[in-house]
């Protein structure tokens, strides 16, 4: 007897709100389950903390362990708690069972991340744990898993829901997970002191890096690159000046070389229309008095705060005294690959 093979009817074609209203539907839900677990925070979280404090100030470092989703989750949170100054390596619950259990040391802490706490793979890992005297804590929305029993700390974060229509695929836990754990490095970095130099230390390379490295003498002009005037200066001069130092602006300084002003491009092409003999009139007269200035010993990175924020290209570099040493011109740092 020939049986027939059920065929499911094609899909609807959907209209273009019907699509946008599938994916904001996913943006709520994965909003109120990160809500969810946001203000369940509680004494479970800061005893995590503490804990966290305790194993690394002992030298030790945090070691997270998870399976499929939730072991991508580990992998990105070990990485953003080791470069925000909390030592931490990620572990593959298999891989531990067959020789990377050597990844665990007397004083460490193992992360055990599970929605559902009965993850076998991950499980099998735990007794190993504790036969080395290695403390569990269990990031879990079960908390009566089996996770959680052997665990010695519970952070329990429940969600409503998953965004999956089947409430199956991993979609909000995996979310709520990754904020818990960035809130968990996060709160360990300002715990623990971490500053804007120990930050530049574990990220020498990119742009990040050179912003906290490299200091604004690092990128200054100064000599025949950075052109100066006194304030009876005509503008034609001060033009010819900043024409042979190729910037777009000209500091104007006393005969002890105190900063007075800034002269830009942008200044003479707003008066030229306006003022006949422009090019004879003395500088002092339409320079900007008091601009925005910056230390030599300030870091690069505080170069583009002020740029953006002030909306300006270019910026004079002073000493304690209000001498102009430098310039920084904002077309110079593509060349430092600081922007």
């Amino acid at each position: 007897m020939r049986t027939t093979k059920k065929v499911s009817a094609p899909p609807k074609r959907l209209s273009d709100q019907a699509l946008l209203s599938l994916a904001r539907a996913v943006f709520d839900t994965e909003s109120e389950g990160v809500t969810a677990v946001r203000n369940g925070l509680g004494k479970p979280f800061v005893a995590l903390v503490r804990l966290c404090l305790r194993t690394l100030d002992a030298g030790g470092k945090l070691v997270l362990t998870g399976v499929g989703k939730s072991g991508h989750i580990g992998h990105k949170l070990a990485a953003t708690l080791a470069s925000t100054g909390s030592p931490a390596v990620f572990m593959h619950p298999v891989e531990a069972m067959h020789g990377d259990l050597g990844l665990l040391g007397a004083h460490d802490l193992l992360l055990a991340l599970s929605y559902s706490g009965e993850t076998d793979e991950l499980i099998a890992v735990l007794p190993a744990a504790k036969r080395l005297g290695v403390p569990i804590a269990a990031l879990t929305g079960v908390t009566d898993s089996r996770l959680a029993k052997w665990s010695d700390l519970i952070v329990p974060m429940p969600v409503p829901r998953e965004a999956c229509p089947f409430n199956l695929a991993p979609t909000t836990t995996t979310t709520a997970l990754l904020v818990l754990g960035d809130a968990l490095a996060i709160t360990l970095l300002q715990a623990r002191g971490f500053g804007k130099h120990d930050y530049a230390r574990l990220h020498p390379a990119g742009a990040i890096g050179r912003g906290l490295t490299l200091r604004v003498t690092d990128l200054m002009r100064t000599g025949l690159r950075f052109p100066t005037v006194r304030e009876k200066t005509p503008i034609r001069e001060a033009l010819v000046a900043m024409t042979q130092a190729r910037t777009g602006s000209v500091a104007i300084t006393d005969r002890r070389g105190r900063l007075l002003g800034i002269f830009t491009d942008g200044d003479f092409r707003r008066h030229a229309t306006d003022v006949a003999d422009l090019l004879h009139r003395p500088i002092g007269e339409f320079m900007t008095p008091n601009p925005i200035t910056i230390t030599a010993d300030a870091m690069a990175i505080e170069v583009m705060k002020i740029l953006e924020t002030r909306k300006i290209d270019d910026l004079i570099v002073t000493d304690a005294d209000g001498r102009a040493l430098g310039l920084i011109d904002i077309q110079d740092l593509p060349r430092f690959k600081v922007m």
